[in-house]
């Protein structure tokens, strides 16, 4: 034991000069991480500023709700749209009119036809036919620009006409 103690006290100023200068390379190294450390601080408190949040990790909670219900409205509107494009070729909402003098007699062309169509050509015809002695008002389905009934050459063309709206 008393070499020991012999050993550490011929030592002593070695290892008290290697605790000196480890203590001081710890206090530079502490003093330059606290100058990081503020550093960081001042450009988070900056990033904060005028925000209204205490703290990023409330700010990131927030952000990821909001994003959260974005992404819900988008599906949203997504599923909407979706129905949309399988409705939308099933409107008639394509219309062809022909006027025309349907019996020769003097006077207007006061008779017509008017094709209500789809992307298919699914729909109705309607024919108004004018004489001096009355009116007619006729309708036709349609499906696939034909029809069950007869059509005249003034319904095909009005279907043709509403067709040309593509």
């Amino acid at each position: 034991m008393r070499e020991w103690n012999e050993l550490i006290i011929d030592q002593l100023s070695w290892i008290i000069g290697g605790l000196a200068v480890l203590v001081l390379w710890l206090l530079i190294w502490n003093f330059v991480q606290g100058s990081k450390l503020r550093k960081i601080r001042r450009r988070y408190e900056q990033m904060m500023e005028g925000t209204g949040i205490e703290d990023l990790e409330g700010l990131l909670i927030d952000l990821k709700n909001q994003q959260g219900k974005i992404e819900d409205v988008q599906l949203e509107q997504q599923q909407e749209l979706e129905k949309l494009k399988i409705t939308l070729p099933k409107q008639k909402a394509k219309v062809g009119i022909k006027r025309y003098n349907a019996f020769g007699e003097r006077g207007n062309d006061l008779s017509f036809s008017v094709a209500f169509v789809d992307d298919m050509k699914n729909g109705v015809v309607i024919t108004g036919l004018y004489s001096r002695d009355g009116s007619y008002v006729y309708a036709k389905s349609l499906a696939n620009g034909e029809s069950p009934h007869a059509l005249s050459s003034e319904e095909v063309e009005a279907i043709a006409l509403a067709g040309l709206g593509e």
